[in-house]
């Protein structure tokens, strides 16, 4: 099977056979409509969806034989298409966005054959710009007959490149492309009955921001149950598309097929594209891992994330808050380019999804997709937050070592040593409430990073949660951490509290620890521990 790997011309997957998965009847829903944006985390498949779009309304009916759109489209009509790529622009380059809708513009004149409109150069640029594409519209329309279909894949990339650098001349540089953009985007509304279909593409929906203010509200399907499986790869997909790939993935690994979809869906699945909660796997790092035939952080490993921990060192806010409780629409969807706010960035990134949906309330649990993006975002912050010398990743795999082995003493002594390295100056002095967060938020990123490399459970129990429960193959654990308390006290909760009752038809040793951390010193004081 050939994997289109980096591959995003729907025409060359089709015309030289890498496998394919048939969205194509969700397209041909969506070409029934008007003005669509369309936010997906990078790499998900979106500039392959605007090329199937591109080809479909160029009437190239031979690249869709044997899809399922075949069954529903019947006319075959040949549109105008203008379709703006900035994927490819260097937004600190010099006027790069201008130069790039200039050249796109440029280039549907030739291919049509249209006369470019000429301006007095006292005009300024921008307005030149958008004027020109004005022209282009109305003139494709009266030659050929036909409405005009545009289409703009990563809209937003000249925005997000500029974003918080801290450079000067990159935040006037955002300005530009701003301005730029709201002149551009002021022509679709212009030329409402010159269009037969637009659609805009990109990571994150800005809201609030004026660069709209001329363009017709499109339909925002990010989070639509329409669409929600447009880009990605279902379960269902997954397991009749990759069947073979499945099987050759299970010989390599050792395992059976039903232990390799386990490990597939743990790694790679769990994003959420609407309240519908239909599960979707990251279709980048399926096709890596299938042509690879090893199991990789490969979609994680893609992008340079380091953003996230620029523009969380910007918020009193942490991941932790983001993860633990409920959130209104607004407060992930619609970016406000506030640095102060950054959890819409993050989710839309692709950093976070939806987990939970209170249809009464209308309120959303989020939580990282999977083990790919948990062990990623966590690994990075944990090396940030708490400046270590030893990588966390490397301490995560000798501790989880010594919990499947039952070595109790080495889990305590590696706790011990992991926060002893923690440097001095990064410990609050501030009052108790600094104290307590940096507690927390230390342990947090500490659980989150064991659970990724075992079963983890923040279980809430009948009598309360749990600071942390890890069960493993032969063992569970179930941890209890005091600050500047006692073993003792913490053992005490987990007894008074019942949270080993969940545990007792187990036939697996269960162990409680109970220990105290120091605000004063910042590792552990006491530590005690009963089977």
């Amino acid at each position: 099977m050939k994997y289109p790997i980096g591959i995003q011309s729907f025409e060359k997957i089709r015309k030289e056979g890498f496998v394919y998965v048939d969205k194509t009847d969700l397209v041909y829903k969506m070409v029934q409509g008007h003005i669509y944006f369309l936010a997906r985390p990078r790499r998900f498949g979106k500039s392959l969806l605007v090329s199937t779009l591109k080809a479909y309304f160029e009437g190239r009916k031979d690249l869709f034989e044997g899809l399922k759109i075949m069954d529903l489209e019947t006319e075959w009509n040949q549109y105008p298409v203008i379709s703006f790529d900035f994927n490819g622009i260097e937004a600190r380059n010099h006027n790069a966005l201008r130069a790039n809708i200039v050249a796109t513009i440029q280039k549907a004149e030739r291919q049509y054959g249209i006369e470019p409109l000429v301006l007095d150069s006292d005009i300024d640029v921008k307005d030149l710009v958008a004027l020109r594409f004005n022209h282009l519209i109305g003139e494709l329309h009266e030659k050929t007959g036909q409405q005009v279909v545009v289409l703009i894949d990563e809209y937003d990339k000249p925005l997000l490149d500029l974003l918080d650098t801290g450079n000067p001349d990159d935040e006037q540089r955002l300005i530009n492309n701003r301005e730029l953009l709201k002149a551009f985007f002021s022509i679709f509304k212009a030329t409402d009955q010159h269009l037969r279909f637009v659609m805009l593409t990109g990571v994150t929906k800005f809201s609030q921001i004026t660069m709209f203010s001329g363009f017709n509200q499109p339909d925002d399907i990010s989070l639509s149950d329409r669409y929600d499986t447009l880009l990605g790869i279902t379960e269902q997909e997954l397991h009749t598309v990759f069947a073979e790939s499945i099987a050759e993935l299970a010989g390599t690994l050792g395992k059976n097929e039903e232990e390799t979809k386990e490990l597939l869906k743990k790694r790679y699945d769990g994003y959420h594209f609407s309240e519908r909660m239909i599960d979707v796997y990251n279709p980048f790092s399926i096709l890596n891992t299938f042509a690879e035939l090893k199991m990789r952080d490969y979609w994680f490993a893609s992008g340079t994330p380091t953003y996230l921990v620029r523009l969380l060192g910007h918020s009193q806010e942490d991941i932790m808050t983001y993860t633990s409780g409920e959130h209104t629409l607004d407060e992930f969807l619609n970016y406000k380019a506030d640095v102060a706010k950054p959890l819409p960035m993050i989710f839309q990134a692709g950093y976070l999804t939806v987990k939970g949906y209170d249809p009464e309330f209308e309120m959303y649990q989020l939580d990282y997709p999977n083990n790919e993006v948990k062990q990623g975002v966590i690994t990075l912050l944990a090396n940030d937050y708490l400046q270590l010398n030893e990588q966390a990743a490397s301490w995560v795999q000798k501790i989880v070592r010594a919990m499947r082995e039952g070595n109790l003493e080495q889990v305590r002594k590696l706790f011990t040593a992991f926060l002893a390295e923690t440097p001095y100056s990064m410990r609050p002095k501030k009052d108790e409430k600094d104290r307590e967060l940096y507690f927390h938020y230390t342990f947090y990123l500490l659980m989150r990073l064991i659970s990724c490399y075992t079963v983890y459970t923040e279980k809430q129990l009948s009598e309360g949660r749990a600071d942390c429960i890890v069960e493993t193959p032969k063992y569970v654990y179930i941890f209890e951490f005091k600050l500047d308390g006692t073993a003792d006290e913490a053992l005490q909760q987990i007894r008074d509290r019942g949270y080993a009752k969940a545990y007792e038809a187990d036939q697996r040793p269960i162990y409680i620890i109970g220990a105290s951390f120091s605000s004063k010193t910042g590792t552990i004081e006491e530590w005690k521990s009963e089977e």
